[in-house]
This record gives C-alpha cells, sequence and structure tokens, in this order.
C-alpha cells in the first residue's frame, strides 16, 4: 500500500497537532508549591499531580514529582532571593501564569527573650516564615492569574502571646498580617484573586511525632486533609473570602475549619 501526502496535508497535520498541544497546555492548571520539598510540601505536590495539574516547586531542594524545580540558596538575602525565584519562574513559564500559589514554607524554634538561642532562632523563623511569605507575594503580582488563589500557613498560637517561642509566633503573626493587608483592596495582586492563611494547631507530621511520641495524635491535622482542602480552594471550591485567617481545628480525628 502505497501513501501519499502533499505539502498541504502535511501542514494541516502539523498544526492539528500544535493545536491540540497548544490546547492541552491551555487547560492544565498549573500550581506553584512554597516549601514544595518540606514534610507538607510534598503531600501537596503528590496530591496536586494526582488531580493532574502542572506542579512548580519552589525550595532548597528539589523535589523529583514535580514538573520545574526553582531552586532557592537560602543563605542568600530576601532580595537576592526574590530576584533569583522571578527570574527561573519566568523563564519556566515562558510568558504563562498560574492559578495558585501555596506557601506551606515553615518551621519551628522556641525560646524566649533569656534563651540562649534566643537571636539565632528569631533569625531561622524570619527566614523560615516572613521570606518565604514575601517572596510568594511578589510572586503572586506578577505571575498570579486574574482570580487566582494564595495561601500562606500561619499558625493557631500566633493568635495570642507566645512567650516560650518568641521569634516563631512573632513572625507567624506577621504572616497573618499580611494575608489581611493582601486581602485588601489596593494590595497589588491581581484582580478578583483571593488570598487565606490556613492556622493549624499542629500538623501531623513525622518530625512531629519524632519529638513528641506521647502527644494525642487524634488532635492533629493530617497533612492529607490540608492538601485536600486546598484543592477543594484552588478549584474555587468553598473558597473563603479574601483575607481569612482560617484555623484547623481537629479533635477525635475530625477535623473543621473556622474563620477567626
Amino acid at each position: 500500500m502505497r501513501w501519499f501526502f502533499n505539502f498541504s496535508s502535511l501542514l494541516v497535520l502539523l498544526n492539528f497537532g500544535m493545536l491540540n498541544r497548544s490546547c492541552e497546555a491551555m487547560s492544565t492548571k498549573r500550581i506553584l508549591v512554597y516549601g514544595g520539598k518540606g514534610a507538607l510540601g510534598s503531600v501537596c505536590v503528590d496530591t496536586f499531580k494526582a488531580q493532574k495539574w502542572w506542579v512548580g516547586n519552589i525550595d532548597s531542594k528539589a523535589n523529583d514529582i514535580a514538573d520545574v524545580n526553582i531552586v532557592v540558596d537560602s543563605k542568600s538575602d530576601l532580595l537576592e532571593q526574590e530576584k533569583s525565584v522571578i527570574d527561573q519562574l519566568q523563564s519556566s513559564l515562558g510568558g504563562d501564569k498560574v492559578d495558585a500559589i501555596i506557601c506551606v514554607a515553615g518551621g519551628w524554634a522556641g525560646g524566649n527573650a533569656s534563651s540562649k538561642d534566643f537571636v539565632k532562632n528569631c533569625d531561622l523563623t524570619y527566614k523560615q516564615s516572613a521570606i518565604t511569605s514575601v517572596i510568594a507575594s511578589s510572586i503572586a503580582a506578577k505571575l498570579l492569574k486574574t482570580g487566582g488563589l494564595l495561601t500562606f500557613t500561619g499558625s493557631a498560637a500566633a493568635l495570642d502571646p507566645t512567650p516560650g517561642m518568641i521569634g516563631y509566633g512573632m513572625f507567624k503573626a506577621s504572616v497573618h498580617h499580611l494575608t489581611k493587608s493582601l486581602g485588601a483592596s489596593n494590595s497589588g495582586l491581581p484582580a478578583e484573586s483571593t488570598v487565606v492563611a490556613l492556622l493549624p494547631i499542629t500538623l501531623d507530621t513525622p518530625m512531629n511525632r519524632k519529638f513528641m511520641p506521647t502527644a494525642n495524635f487524634a488532635s492533629w491535622t493530617p497533612l492529607d486533609y490540608v492538601s485536600s482542602l486546598l484543592v477543594k480552594w484552588c478549584n474555587n471550591e468553598s473558597r473563603p473570602p479574601t483575607g481569612s485567617l482560617v484555623k484547623l481545628e481537629t479533635e477525635n480525628n475530625q477535623t473543621q475549619t473556622k474563620i477567626v
């Protein structure tokens, strides 16, 4: 059997293939996970990939599951980190924008003002919570779609004084303030976008279990609950009003959300 193609037929086939790939690219939802190699971040990357999202990871370490990894030098200062992240993202996205940015970077460090490592731990929690949230905000202003979602990770504990973990509470509280400010008018975020902060009490992570082995795990919030909740919000299902602080309350393995 002989096959005959003329030049016009070949062009039609090529254009059809390019159009098909273009339509697929347009229909694929895109999310950036800031802290996508951490305990919660890794679960979020896995969850969104399972939902067929394009996932970009921003972290000091690569996540092999992600479509793109933006590796951050955590030793550089805020300005250097922000420039590096934005430059890498613009190159990777090629002019596209993203549907959502979830900042789940963070960590914990304790100490009151007389503690040996007080200033050191304040510096650490500043880098873990404040720097990452500020850069995520800058990304959103430049690369989030109209009507997109930006989320941060605050802390229920930081709603009150935290004398035993001053640095942690101080910078988590700054995340709460950032959320409310970005949720107000003229904040610089894209039109119709939503910004929300999650305020867990205790997340059920391997590290928390290691250091608190006798705790009541039934009162800890599962990571897959958080990632599933974020999927709903990213799909604009039951999304809270912009500027909301959403507390996660878990009791007897049942989690509820509460806007505070």
